[in-house]
């Protein structure tokens, strides 16, 4: 299904009100008795080659929502707009298999377990090579070549061809699977906490090998984190998510310097400071735990745990809206509050 481009022009990829509700099921008939609203209403546009990072707590619908956009997860409604290399749009969320398998060598995923998502029992001539043979019906040769140049890109000997997974570290395993996604020429690349399983010296090499290859291949980025630390780091844009909702949306230095959204300040609180000694900040601990999808609070989701609710905030839902220029936030109160940055007092 084509579709008409209706934002910047520099966009690789849009949702418009993407959701995806999961089924809550009970009873030896499998009754439906609710519905958990993992991903509920997400607008979100990702800029062609740069990097955006998705950010919130533990089971706020960020892994969800890119899983979405990789249609591993078929959406409940909404569109995914992707912009074709022609200047033609396609909602990705209308296609059936068939027509999604042109789109499939150019938004690819790399896993957050490298232990896990590499299959033991192959070698890495076969796990680089099976998107080739797949796709490209490559000759054996042709393969070979391929994905001995693959390894070279990404840091690894190409005489490491025919190892199984259990030879390498952990940071090299990280390294395979991003020779994966690569191994098709993708534009949108999807790194789901790809860092976060690494021992922190091995975290900074993946995150400048990430980069090298965005600047020689003009890979987009949607970076899926909860530390805020290596989004800083990663990120030009950032779009923070709320119980499948995102709450605010702007470039990462302005969010960081100067939040609009409490959920958001809160979150830049627990940011290590690189001189403890001089530290300025005082943590925000949250009360409670993050809403339950399955039955969000009325009004603001996030208005439990707020320490600036009042009570609109128990009543009207705060949609996502306009408050400076490329800055979005879902906050009744947004540019009102003297909300702290991570240079903030």
């Amino acid at each position: 299904m084509t579709v008409a481009a209706t934002r910047t022009d520099t966009a690789l990829l849009q949702t418009r009100g993407l959701t995806k509700h999961f089924p809550i099921r009970r009873g030896l008939f499998g009754r439906t008795v609710g519905t958990v609203r993992a991903v509920d209403g997400v607008d979100l546009t990702v800029p062609a080659g740069r990097t955006v990072a998705l950010v919130g707590e533990s089971g706020c619908g960020k892994s969800t929502l890119g899983r979405c956009l990789l249609r591993v997860h078929p959406p409940t409604s909404g569109e995914i707009v992707y912009h074709r290399t022609d200047g033609t749009a396609v909602d990705l969320a209308a296609l059936d298999e068939k027509g999604l398998k042109p789109y499939r060598s150019e938004i690819r995923l790399v896993f957050q377990d490298p232990f896990a998502s590499l299959n033991p029992r192959m070698t890495l001539l076969q796990i680089v090579g099976e998107p080739l043979r797949v796709n490209l019906r490559l000759s054996a040769k042709e393969t070979e070549e391929r994905v001995a140049e693959l390894l070279r890109r990404v840091g690894l000997r190409p005489e490491y061809l025919r190892r199984y997974p259990n030879a390498f570290s952990g940071g090299q395993r990280q390294r395979v699977g991003i020779a994966r996604a690569l191994a098709l020429a993708p534009r949108l690349v999807v790194a789901d906490e790809a860092v976060s399983a690494l021992d922190v010296s091995v975290r900074a090499q993946i995150l400048n090998l990430l980069k090298d290859l965005q600047d020689e291949s003009d890979l987009t980025y949607l970076f899926i984190s909860h530390d805020l630390g290596v989004v800083e780091y990663m990120a030009d844009e950032v779009a923070v998510m709320y119980v499948g909702r995102v709450v605010e949306t702007g470039a990462t230095e302005e969010m960081y310097g100067q939040p609009l959204h409490p959920y958001t300040e809160a979150l830049l609180s627990a940011v290590p400071d690189p001189d403890p000694a001089a530290r300025r900040r005082e943590r925000i601990v949250l009360r409670g735990e993050v809403a339950d999808a399955s039955n969000v609070p009325s009004g603001c989701p996030f208005h439990p745990r707020c320490a600036y609710a009042q009570d609109v905030c128990r009543t009207d839902v705060p949609a996502l809206r306009p408050v400076a220029p490329g800055r979005t936030s879902a906050c009744h109160f947004a540019g009102q509050l003297d909300l702290k940055g991570v240079d903030g007092p």
